[in-house]
């Protein structure tokens, strides 16, 4: 415990920080705002170019996405002639604190719109975690406006593999109840959700950083996911309840039952093209979770399915996330 508090003390006390600046605002709408990646130092800009709604999730924010010029996949895709749009979410405001997730949704096309018409073509649309179940509405509702559809580590049958989320499902009822009262799940009750897939591994990581040598690049990079971990946004009282009670206790996803602006969410009904990149080593979006859709009977109709040996977080940030996870997406992206 007393090196737990050591190495907690220590990241607290460094000095690093994230060195980047956020691309231009492209579009704006209430506190969510379109980041132009294609406006950044080093991107390629090719008229014709295919933009790309990247579609982060509610909780986490975007940086880890985009963590320093070497790591960051958004700066990698526009590098290489694409044109990445990132949806910014922003803490909900007061009116953002009475959104479902229909009007996150219903925000996504609006965003999605003025990405087509300003690029002159369709363009992609690519989610990561929870993200990516919003993208996955946003295609279901938008089958002709959407060149292709990717998909990182993205839940949808939330009953396939309950390992680790005991504690989630056994208190998802009364968090939810939390929510409604308070208008909002706070950050640090988000955390607690998360601590619980592994209770250990606060006392195992402060305790690997202690033993860094606090100058490297491992105790950066070990800072700048830190920070990200701890800076999440809060969840509005009405989407805390749809997830906690309606993805996770009621698996409505998973069973084809989830309604999203009056439509009920079906995979096997989409056609888009699409690709589902599924994290093996992934402790907070169970792999089987993610296989649902790129499952021949119940997923999308037109799939390319790609299981990656790197985790939740890893398939993004790591040493091996540009060879494994980067550069086939990227490809995948420019083919379709």
């Amino acid at each position: 415990m007393e090196r737990l508090a050591d190495g907690v003390l220590a990241y607290r006390r460094h000095p690093f920080r994230r060195p980047l600046e956020d691309p231009p605002v492209a579009w704006q709408e209430g506190n969510t705002r379109l980041l132009d990646f294609g406006a950044t130092p080093g991107a390629v800009r090719e008229k014709g170019a295919r933009a790309v709604l990247v579609v982060p999730s509610l909780i986490n924010r975007w940086e880890v996405l985009d963590l320093t010029a070497e790591k960051s996949l958004l700066r990698a895709m526009a590098a290489e002639g694409l044109r990445p749009y990132l949806v910014d979410w922003g803490t909900p405001d007061a009116d953002e604190r009475r959104f479902d997730l229909t009007a996150y949704v219903a925000r996504l096309h609006r965003a999605l719109s003025f990405v087509a018409k300003r690029a002159r073509r369709k363009p992609a649309v690519m989610g990561y975690c929870m993200g990516g179940t919003l993208a996955v509405a946003l295609a279901a509702a938008r089958p002709r406006g959407i060149a292709g559809l990717a998909l990182l580590a993205t839940p949808w049958d939330f009953h396939a593999d309950k390992t680790g989320h005991a504690f989630l499902l056994s208190m998802g009822p009364m968090l939810a109840e939390l929510a409604d009262k308070a208008g909002e799940l706070p950050v640090d009750i988000l955390q607690t959700l998360f601590w619980s897939l592994d209770p250990w591994l606060a006392v195992k990581k402060f305790g690997r950083f202690l033993g860094l040598d606090q100058e490297s690049e491992q105790a950066r990079e070990f800072v700048l996911l830190e920070d990200w971990l701890n800076e999440g946004a809060p969840l509005a009282g009405p989407v805390a309840r749809e997830c906690l009670v309606g993805w996770y206790g009621d698996n409505l996803p998973g069973t084809d039952k989830w309604i999203v602006g009056g439509r009920r969410i079906v995979p096997s009904k989409i056609k888009t093209p699409s690709l589902v990149m599924i994290p093996s080593g992934d402790r907070i979006v169970p792999p089987l979770s993610a296989a649902a859709l790129a499952d021949p009977e119940r997923g999308f109709r037109n799939v390319i399915r790609r299981d990656l040996p790197l985790g939740h977080i890893g398939m993004v940030v790591s040493g091996r996330a540009k060879e494994l996870c980067w550069m086939p997406l990227i490809e995948w992206l420019k083919s379709i």
